[in-house]
């Protein structure tokens, strides 16, 4: 189980700009949680991806595919009023290895 990873950039802690951005920072933060563990993403069963604005889903969903190639993970997919530091995008994990 991982925690909620936000689009933080580690050595900053700042965030990108946009949703875009913030995807793909906290999916390579995913990642290294992830590699820290031993595992990779096709070790993920499911995910709960939270956004600001559901409106973002697709551009989302594009990035995300890049990430989770092949068979997916289960996911689950919430618009929320507001994410820690004004984040808009943040997702956690299920892995089994």
């Amino acid at each position: 189980y991982t925690s909620g990873q936000l689009g933080l950039v580690p050595a900053t802690g700042a965030l990108p700009e946009g949703v875009e951005a913030q995807a793909r920072q906290a999916l390579d933060n995913l990642g290294a949680v992830l590699q820290a563990a031993g595992m990779d993403f096709a070790d993920v069963t499911k995910t709960t991806v939270f956004l600001t604005d559901i409106n973002d889903f697709a551009a989302v969903n594009s990035i995300y595919a890049e990430y989770f190639t092949g068979q997916a993970p289960a996911r689950s997919c919430v618009q929320v009023a507001a994410l820690p530091k004004g984040a808009l995008f943040e997702i956690e994990a299920v892995a089994v290895k």
